[in-house]
């Protein structure tokens, strides 16, 4: 159908060879692509969940506080023992603007703890899991 289409056109052969080279490279990388993800490992994700949160009291040497918490994490679709992930914070602040801030930390099958440390007038207001990292699945 293609060729019947091309041949009726009127362009020099070399134009033709210069068509195909681009049309062979595309091609090929088409192929490649098919290749490299069916013969990919297949990737789990561990489940991550809050247990306990908490803000330790202010330290009035430093004026800091730590808030901490400890994840339950369900690693068992993985055949890895740790992984990375990111906590997304809601900074709330007495005498600044409230902001966001993302922290990356690393899970251990069972339980992990992470911690971030604030000044004496912060405190955070909210907090998320995101972009945990994948890992080879389990056979």
């Amino acid at each position: 159908m293609f060729a019947s289409l091309f041949a009726s056109l009127q362009c020099p052969s070399r134009v033709w060879r210069a068509l195909t080279i681009p049309v062979a490279i595309v091609s090929g990388w088409i192929a490649l692509a098919a290749a490299a993800q069916a013969t990919a490992t297949p990737l789990c994700r561990p489940a991550l969940a809050f247990q306990h949160v908490s803000f330790s009291p202010i330290n009035y040497e430093t004026m800091q506080r730590r808030w901490s918490a400890t994840l339950l994490v369900d690693a068992s679709p993985c055949a890895t023992t740790s992984g990375r992930f990111e906590i997304l914070f809601a900074l709330w602040s007495e005498t600044a603007l409230d902001d966001e801030f993302i922290r990356t930390f690393t899970w251990t099958p069972g339980l992990t703890v992470v911690a971030v440390d604030l000044t004496a007038d912060e405190a955070i207001g909210g907090y998320s899991v995101q972009n945990i990292s994948t890992c080879p699945c389990r056979e």
